[in-house]
């Protein structure tokens, strides 16, 4: 799980694979695959990099090789 910074400024936890999309409109809107919507303060530059460092810790960050 990573945290978010949601507009009233609580943080949110969300499973990162479970992001579909991303919108920035200005605030940015990260929409789940069940198709809710979380709007978060958080810039792009951040969740992607949350994401990175979240797959880090589970060691999943290297390309697989077939």
């Amino acid at each position: 799980m990573i945290d978010v910074l949601r507009l009233d400024g609580k943080i949110y936890w969300v499973n990162p694979h479970m992001i579909e999309a991303m919108e920035a409109t200005p605030d940015l809107t990260l929409t789940m695959l069940s198709g809710r919507k979380v709007i978060v303060r958080n810039s792009p530059e951040e969740i992607i990099q949350k994401i990175i460092e979240y797959r880090k810790k589970l060691g999943i960050d290297k390309q697989e090789v077939l």
